[in-house]
C-alpha cells in the first residue's frame, strides 16, 4: 500500500508513526485498506478509519476458534487491513510494541492490554493509592512491552508531601523513568505530558481504579468524554468508571488509550525482572558466591547493603517476590506450549490415520 498525502494525514491522526518500519509494513500490504482497532467487543471490533470515522467490523473466522492463540488476535491499538467489503478484518500488521499481563485468576494465561504504543503512562494517586512496590511491578511489565514507561502522580494539588513521595521513588527516577506530579483536572498542570502526545504517537493509561485516569483523559481531550466517580475516603479506592479499553485521538495530534483500573498486576512470563532492579544486580555481582540467594550466605553484598541502609529491604523483598512469580509464570507458559504441540501432533496423526497419509 502506498500512502497518498490524504491517506497519510488520516493515518497520522490515528497515531501512525510514518517511520521506516511503518513504511515497510505499508509496502507489505499492497492495495489494502488500513484501519486501527479502537475497541474490542466479545464478537466484533470497532475500527477507526479516521479520527471521526469509527465502524463495527467482524474478526476473521480463525480468530473466533477457541484454541486460536490470543496474542495473534487484534488488540486495541493494532493496525489491521480490511477485506474488499470493508466489513471484516483481513489481516494484522506487525506490532511495534505490545503491553500484556497475566490474566486474573489462578491460571497463567496472557491478556493483551494495548498494542503499538510509544509510552505507557502509569497513573498513581498521591493518596492511599501511592505504593512504590506496585509501581515497580508496573515497570517490570512495561519494560517487556517495547514501550517506554512514564510515571504520572495525580492529585498533587491535594498532597502536602509531593516531594517526599518522589524521594521514595529514587531508584525509579535513577533508572530513567520520567516522573510528573500533576493536578489531573488542570490543563496547565497536565501540559507537561504534551511531549508524549504529538502526531504519530500513542500512549496508554494504566493504574488502579480511582487513580484519576478518566479525569486525566478528559483534561487531555479538553472535554468530558469519560465518566468519573469519587473515590472512597477510607481507602482511596474507586469504582470502575472505564469498563473497556478505548483508543481516542487527541487534540495534541496523537492518540490515547484509556483502560479499566487494574486490581491485579500479574506478570505474563515474558518479563525480565533484572532490568527493573539493576541496582540489586550490581550489588549481587559483589557477593562471595556466584549462586548467592541473598538469604544468609557469608559475604553477601545484598544483605550487607540492607543492613547498612543503602538498600531498602522492602524493595529487595519485592524483587524476590517478582523473580519467583516470573519463574512460575514462565514455567507454566512453557508447559502450555508443550501441551499445545503435543495436542497438535496427536490431532495431525489421527487425521492422517483417518484420511490416509500422503
Amino acid at each position: 500500500m502506498h500512502a497518498e498525502p490524504d491517506d497519510l494525514a488520516r493515518l497520522r491522526a490515528l497515531g501512525w508513526p510514518d517511520d521506516e518500519t511503518a513504511r515497510e509494513a505499508l509496502a507489505a500490504a499492497p492495495g489494502a485498506r488500513l484501519a486501527r482497532v479502537a475497541s474490542q467487543h466479545r464478537t466484533a471490533y470497532d475500527i477507526a478509519l479516521g479520527a471521526e470515522d469509527i465502524r463495527r467490523v467482524q474478526p476473521p473466522v480463525p480468530w473466533t476458534r477457541p484454541r486460536f492463540p490470543p496474542d495473534e488476535r487484534a488488540a486495541v491499538g493494532d493496525w489491521v487491513t480490511l477485506d474488499e467489503t470493508g466489513k471484516t478484518i483481513a489481516g494484522l500488521l506487525p506490532r511495534r510494541s505490545v503491553l500484556k499481563r497475566g490474566a486474573a485468576g489462578e491460571h497463567h494465561r496472557q491478556q493483551l492490554i494495548a498494542a503499538n504504543v510509544d509510552h505507557v503512562l502509569v497513573v498513581v494517586g498521591l493518596d492511599q493509592d501511592f505504593n512504590p512496590r506496585r509501581i515497580e511491578r508496573y515497570l517490570v511489565l512495561i519494560r517487556a512491552s517495547g514501550a517506554s514507561p512514564v510515571l504520572v502522580l495525580t492529585k498533587a494539588d491535594e498532597c502536602e508531601i509531593v516531594e517526599d513521595c518522589i524521594d521514595l521513588l529514587l531508584e525509579v527516577s535513577e533508572s530513567g523513568v520520567p516522573i510528573h506530579a500533576v493536578n489531573a483536572k488542570d490543563p496547565a498542570s497536565t501540559a507537561v505530558l504534551h511531549p508524549y502526545l504529538g502526531p504519530g504517537r500513542t500512549v496508554v493509561l494504566v493504574g488502579s481504579s480511582g487513580a484519576g485516569k478518566s479525569t486525566l483523559t478528559n483534561t487531555l481531550l479538553g472535554r468530558q468524554k469519560m465518566k468519573t466517580n469519587a473515590v472512597r475516603a477510607n481507602d482511596s479506592r474507586g469504582r470502575h468508571t472505564t469498563t473497556a479499553r478505548v483508543l481516542m485521538p487527541l487534540p495534541q495530534g496523537g492518540c490515547l488509550i484509556d483502560t479499566p483500573g487494574m486490581r491485579e498486576v500479574k506478570l505474563s512470563g515474558d518479563e525480565d525482572v533484572v532490568e527493573s532492579f539493576d541496582d540489586i544486580e550490581r550489588l549481587a555481582a559483589d557477593c562471595r558466591f556466584r549462586d548467592c540467594a541473598h538469604v544468609g550466605e557469608p559475604g553477601c553484598a545484598v544483605r550487607a547493603a540492607i543492613e547498612d541502609g543503602s538498600l531498602d529491604e522492602a524493595r529487595f523483598a519485592n524483587f524476590a517476590k517478582l523473580r519467583d512469580e516470573l519463574e512460575a509464570a514462565a514455567t507454566s507458559q512453557a508447559e502450555r506450549k508443550a501441551e499445545a504441540r503435543a495436542l497438535s501432533k496427536t490431532i495431525t496423526g489421527r487425521l492422517k490415520d483417518k484420511y490416509g497419509r500422503r
